[in-house]
């Protein structure tokens, strides 16, 4: 009983088989079957290469959240050079909250060059530059530079020897504000506290040594990140004028960046630029300097670096190899049909063979009604 058990249950199994094997014998070897195969091959082969690099490859995703947390400082990271002496120049910050943030955390570094920024010949700055108009037009360059991305301290800059006297002041650090809207500005005269603001000791500096062009080579909100790119890094602007006024309006997105190099939280900002001319008889009044004003955005963007699974992998590659198997089967199946019809094959044998077979049932038939036997209706294989 057990033996016709196992016995039927393989019989069972037997006629589930989907893929029945053809004898040998019955497989007939064409040149244009051997065509097909080396073409369907190859095709495999590049199409399964390309996908490999589709898999190796990482890619950023981007979600959107209303940012809950207000309490935290905002860290403000400052690199500019401004044409003008260390004695004469502060920098500080007054959010809306009438909050004064003094420039503790700044060092003011005098700087041993010429600062003709436009004739300058260092090269960084100039590759800064042309990477930021790239950004401009391809924004999918900021995912791989989000993907460079690592943590870690800002590379030192380096200064270049001159025996000129110092005509230029490098203002760079950090500050930590309030988390809402403020003004960072750097103008004449060093700041100091008062009852409704602060102000700055402008008046023991003369108007003949204005001058508030700069450069900004570092300018970004939140964790200091190596590789990132600020939309006012390499900024360079030149002053017309001894009272000219220059006006960055910010606005600050809060990002937290998840990728497999760093996770931090960070800030991305956008930027819009005015200057002008201070000129009270004309009706342009201000205070020479250079002032960035900046908005904190109430959402958050969480940017994540993400990678297909391999399980997709294996799915896309048994798709890539079933689906060229049937393709190129069909097409082969087409073009042979194609070729007998052109050649009359089609109609010359397998017309003629169904002729016969449709005259032999109908012999058949007719030998049942009628029993009879004639020459004839011998003929039919039946």
């Amino acid at each position: 009983m057990r033996r016709l058990t196992k016995k039927k249950a393989l019989t069972l199994v037997k006629e589930l088989d989907a893929f029945p094997k053809v004898p040998e014998s019955y497989v007939e070897s064409t040149a244009s079957g051997g065509t097909v195969s080396l073409i369907a091959f190859t095709l495999m082969a590049v199409l399964a290469f390309l996908e490999f690099f589709v898999y190796t490859n990482t890619w950023m995703k981007y979600e959107y959240e209303v940012d809950k947390d207000f309490s935290s400082k905002l860290r403000i990271n400052v690199d500019i050079t401004v044409a003008m002496r260390c004695q004469y120049i502060g920098a500080d910050v007054l959010d809306l909250a009438e909050t004064m943030v003094a420039s503790d955390g700044l060092n003011y570094e005098p700087v041993r060059e010429l600062f003709i920024m436009l004739l300058s010949p260092v090269v960084s700055i100039r590759t800064l530059l042309h990477i930021q108009e790239r950004l401009k037009v391809e924004h999918s360059l900021q995912d791989v530079l989000f993907k460079t991305a690592v943590k870690g301290a800002q590379p030192a800059k380096t200064q270049r020897d001159s025996s000129s006297p110092p005509n230029a002041c490098r203002i760079h650090g950090h500050l930590y504000v309030n988390k809402v809207a403020g003004n960072f500005h750097i103008t004449v005269g060093k700041s100091i506290p008062h009852p409704r603001g602060h102000a700055h000791l402008a008046a023991l500096v003369s108007h003949d040594s204005y001058n508030f062009s700069h450069r900004i080579d570092h300018l970004s909100f939140g964790e200091a990140i190596p590789g990132l790119i600020s939309p006012l890094d390499g900024t360079e602007k030149i002053a017309a004028d001894y009272n000219h006024m220059f006006q960055y309006f910010i606005t600050i997105v809060p990002t937290k960046l998840n990728t497999y190099k760093v996770s931090a939280e960070t800030h991305q900002y956008s930027v819009t630029e005015r200057e002008r001319v201070i000129n009270h008889a004309a009706g342009s009044h201000g205070v020479s300097g250079i002032f960035m004003k900046y908005d904190i955005s109430s959402l958050m963007v969480k940017v994540t670096e993400q990678h297909m699974p391999f399980w997709k992998f294996l799915v896309r590659l048994c798709g890539i190899v079933g689906g060229i198997f049937s393709t190129t089967g069909m097409i082969h199946g087409l073009v042979g049909f194609l070729v007998d019809v052109a050649c009359c094959r089609f109609k010359m044998g397998g017309y003629r063979r169904l002729d016969l077979h449709t005259n032999c049932m109908f012999v058949v038939v007719l030998r049942r009604l009628t029993n009879t036997t004639h020459r004839t209706l011998r003929r039919c294989p039946f």
